[in-house]
């Protein structure tokens, strides 16, 4: 084993955590609740999901798509970290524990540091509530067109957005913004990612494009990404991996526009000789369905997923690993639309892993960061416990 490729399938929770009642998760269970909404809808088909043992994780879809003799590892990650975004799950993956959670603004930020934002971008701004992203843009897209104010919303995450119709502030100013929103949002305004949301005009509707990009925190420590980095292995960072990391660990990046553009480039770097790390986001699931609560589109963005799956295996080489896996939970039948706080999936594939070997549930997200960090002769990242001698 020489590289291992992790694949986050983006808020794929697969049941509420113990503590999820205290996040306001009680029952949440993303994974189920899109099963019973597609076999309502006419069925859902994932059947190379399902061969490598998906459905035969611990209460996924309450074991209704079992399969005898999966072909791969398959357990649930339990998030030992203090709450549920996407900077903490994906930093537990690679091994590091957050024990504050970030800060967030229901309430909306500040006026005193909105009125220094405006000052230093030299224009007044729109929002600043907590909203979804499609919502808004349809509520003060209007205005923001007539005024050129832009558009700033957060969510339950420690997130500063910004939105924007790129003919009204252009691509390269609205990162300018953000960048400058990025320097400000430190000490009593703390938050984790700073996002850039443009949109354009499609027939008279406002749609988001594939130019989001997150400005982040830097972890605070070492990751797996840098021990795997230091041991002198590639760092292949595919989707919003290397602006979650804020670029630490990273040795090669790449921005994905989709879903399937984010398989597309899975499949291009397995197919490159290397050694070390393909770390891949697939955010689709999260943004475009969990947070619209569109659990009959997620459903076909998993079965979509599916299909392309065995081109993923096709282009694993001997010594490859495949680890599916997410960053929290979002189910889509949940109220409001935020993230919820579950556990996690884990599947685990190649020629050298145990076929149907069940890993249970596990301590913490951090296990796969230690087994990576094992299976690459890197050092332990600060948390987690390999699993590599049970999938051998």
């Amino acid at each position: 084993m020489n590289r291992v490729a992790i694949v986050v399938l983006d808020s794929l929770g697969v049941g509420a955590l113990p503590d999820a009642e205290s996040y306001g998760d009680a029952g949440a269970d993303t994974f189920s609740h899109i099963e019973e909404e597609m076999s309502k809808a006419g069925g859902f088909a994932i059947p190379n999901l399902l061969r490598l043992g998906f459905g035969n994780i611990e209460g996924a879809a309450q074991g209704r798509l079992k399969q005898s003799g999966p072909a791969g590892a398959f357990g649930r990650l339990s998030e030992c970290s203090k709450g549920k975004d996407t900077i903490t799950g994906h930093w537990e993956i690679a091994g590091l524990y957050t024990e504050i959670p970030f800060m967030t603004y229901p309430d909306g930020f500040p006026q005193d540091f909105i009125r220094r934002f405006s000052e230093e971008i030299g224009v007044g701004i729109l929002g600043n509530y907590a909203a979804s992203g499609t919502e808004i843009i349809d509520e003060l897209g209007p205005v923001h067109e007539e005024t050129g104010k832009p558009i700033v919303y957060t969510s339950a995450d420690s997130v500063f957005q910004i939105a924007a119709n790129t003919a009204v502030i252009p691509l390269e100013r609205l990162y300018e913004i953000c960048k400058a929103a990025r320097g400000m949002l430190v000490g009593d305004v703390a938050c984790g990612r700073v996002i850039a949301r443009p949109y354009v005009l499609e027939g008279g509707r406002r749609v988001r494009t594939s130019d989001r990009k997150d400005y982040a925190v830097s972890p605070p420590s070492e990751t797996a990404l840098d021990k795997v980095k230091s041991a002198g292995k590639a760092v292949y960072a595919i989707g919003k991996i290397s602006d979650i990391f804020n670029g630490q660990g990273i040795t090669a990046s790449v921005h994905t526009e989709d879903n399937m553009d984010g398989v597309d480039k899975t499949i291009k770097a397995l197919r490159e000789d290397f050694e070390g790390l393909i770390f891949t986001n697939l955010v689709d699931f999260d943004s475009k369905y969990g947070h619209r609560r569109d659990p009959i589109g997620y459903g076909r963005a998993i079965e979509a997923f599916d299909r392309r799956l065995p081109e993923v295996l096709g282009a694993l080489k001997g010594g490859d690993v495949l680890m599916l896996c997410a960053d929290h939970g979002n189910d889509p039948v949940h109220s409001g639309w935020d993230h919820t706080r579950e556990y996690v999936p884990v599947v685990v594939y190649g020629k050298e892993v145990a076929a149907g070997k069940d890993l249970g549930t596990r301590g913490s997200f951090a296990d796969i960061g230690a087994t990576v960090c094992e299976i690459l002769g890197a050092g332990a990242p600060d948390i987690g416990e390999s699993f590599l001698k049970h999938i051998v």
